[in-house]
């Protein structure tokens, strides 16, 4: 009976193991998204910016650093994965991009690339509007009046690398040149050698109109002449005679190119314009001017209660703004909310306090804030959101009321405890961007991503930043500052705190700040 049991046992053991051997183990390993969280290059110009939805890297270098010889000062990505390149070892060549796979149950390729920026310049006395510098081609080319003589040229100006480390073959310099044929210059950085031709062109024309950039009620317009010309413009509705002259006052010229703003003009109307220089008339250029839009909600009278957690929005309408509540209200109540108190004393306004938010008095500092965008989600005690709204007009300024009471800054992080016991500040500021998608923002110290207006994808910035008292509501306006006229948005961001430092959580309690009314003007 034993040998029969023990032989049972064994058989049952056999069947069991075949059995399991015929199961496949179909439990999926759990998909946890690898990220770069911090990464900062030797001699960069910007801090790098971190694309976690496109799995992007981009560093930003001086213009004197070896873009072939990148070396890092800071690599973390997610605690536990593994990556296939240590950047903190060594250099890269980041002449083109450079992928590196971090790895935890499944891989994912992230590129790291690098922008850099080197001024160079090459200019003729005389020549006509601004010299083309083809980097890809190592072309320069310079346009002279037909009448100049090109074997007395007057060079005015020339680099065409980073100083001190750059060498040229032939040793070019300001003065005399002759530049009858084209003049092949070898350039010489970092142990490296590039061949640059130059070129010179004779043009008939006096001046050009060079390009014009229609906004909703102002078009930004362009030309070229030549030097000790009077420089203008003119322009006309399409379908009148009559030219228009812009004001000398309103006129802007470095010498050979110039350029004017032409303000007061109407939404969604086709214009012409043209440049002129002394008695001549460049080519004529056709735009059309943009619509205006208001700002949704910028009123703030939508809002809508969501169990603890205010919403700027009605309940099934349009969301454009979001707030901060859903991180706050984990540990307290809404402290971005509406409010009857208004400048006119009609509809609602968003009243912004800043609290402290605490479970047995273990917390942090919540800055009222309400901005254009989505709370994504709450990471631990930190917030994760996406900044910006879809947009494509081009406003001058932004401008609305205020009313703010600081309190003194009694709550902060490690790295900003010098601000305790000094006046708290609001902050409310204005960006365009031609982002391609909404920018996340991560307040979490490891892998923080805040909002920077340095970034080279923001258009146009504006900001208000106030500390003090005041008894009632005030208007703002907030002028914004272009990099570019011709760049079109393709997102608009309005950022409003109670505290300038709640990214940081760090703040004072109980500062209050009223906002409403906000508005765009599309004129100067």
């Amino acid at each position: 009976m034993k040998k029969r049991s023990a032989i049972s046992c064994l058989s049952a053991l056999f069947l069991v193991m075949a059995f399991a051997s015929c199961i496949k183990n179909d439990v999926p390993y759990p998909r946890i998204r690898q990220e770069i969280l911090s990464l900062a290059a030797e001699g960069e110009s910007l801090p790098a910016v971190i694309d976690v939805e496109n799995l992007k890297a981009t560093v930003y270098l001086e213009e004197d650093v070896d873009i072939r010889a990148v070396r890092f000062a800071e690599f973390t990505f997610t605690e536990g994965a593994s990556c296939s390149t240590d950047l903190l070892s060594g250099s890269f060549d980041l002449a083109s991009p450079l992928n590196i796979v971090i790895s935890r149950y499944q891989d994912y390729t992230w590129t790291v690339s690098a922008v850099q920026e080197i001024e160079r310049r090459f200019s003729i006395e005389g020549q006509m509007g601004e010299t083309v510098i083809d980097v890809p081609g190592r072309r320069i080319v310079v346009r002279v009046p037909d009448s100049e003589n090109l074997a007395y040229l007057n060079l005015t100006s020339l680099k065409l690398g980073p100083d001190g480390i750059t060498t040229l073959s032939p040793d070019v310099k300001p003065g005399r040149i002759n530049l009858v044929r084209p003049l092949e210059i070898d350039v010489t950085v970092h142990g490296r050698t590039e061949r640059w031709t130059v070129y010179v062109e004779k043009v008939d024309f006096v001046v050009n109109t060079v390009s014009a950039d229609a906004w909703s009620k102002v078009v930004w317009v362009y030309g070229e002449s030549q030097e000790g010309l009077k420089q203008g413009f003119q322009y006309r509705q399409a379908g009148s005679e009559e030219w228009i002259d812009v004001p000398e006052s309103s006129v802007v010229s470095d010498g050979t190119s110039f350029s004017a703003c032409i303000p007061r003009l109407e939404p969604l109307t086709e214009y012409v314009v043209r440049a002129v220089a002394g008695e001549d008339f460049g080519s004529e250029i056709h735009v059309t001017t943009q619509s205006t839009e208001l700002i949704p909600n910028g009123s703030f009278d939508q809002w809508s209660l969501n169990g603890k957690v205010w919403q700027p929005w009605n309940e099934g309408g349009l969301q454009f703004w979001d707030t901060g509540n859903k991180g706050a209200t984990m540990a307290g109540n809404s402290n971005s909310v509406p409010s009857d108190y208004t400048p006119d004393g009609k509809g609602k306004s968003a009243r912004l306090e800043t609290v402290f938010a605490s479970v047995f008095n273990i917390g942090k500092i919540a800055a009222g804030n309400i901005f254009t965008g989505t709370y994504l989600r709450t990471s631990g005690t930190n917030g994760v959101l996406a900044f910006g709204q879809p947009w494509n007009l081009r406003p001058t300024r932004l401008r609305g009321y205020f009313q703010y009471q600081a309190k003194d800054i009694n709550k902060s992080d490690t790295d900003h405890g010098y601000l305790v016991g000094r006046p708290d500040s609001c902050h409310i500021y204005v960006a365009l961007a031609d982002w391609t998608a909404p920018y996340e923002i991560r307040t979490e110290p490891k892998n923080r991503q805040l909002f920077d207006p340095a970034l080279p994808s923001i258009i146009a910035y504006g900001e208000l930043i106030y500390s003090g008292t005041m008894d009632s509501y005030k208007e703002f306006v907030i002028p914004l500052e272009y990099r570019s006229t011709s760049r079109v948005p393709t997102y608009m961001q309005i950022t409003v705190s109670s505290s300038k430092y709640g990214d940081f959580f760090t703040g004072g309690e109980g500062s209050l700040l009223y906002v409403d009314q906000l508005s765009f003007d599309y004129d100067y």
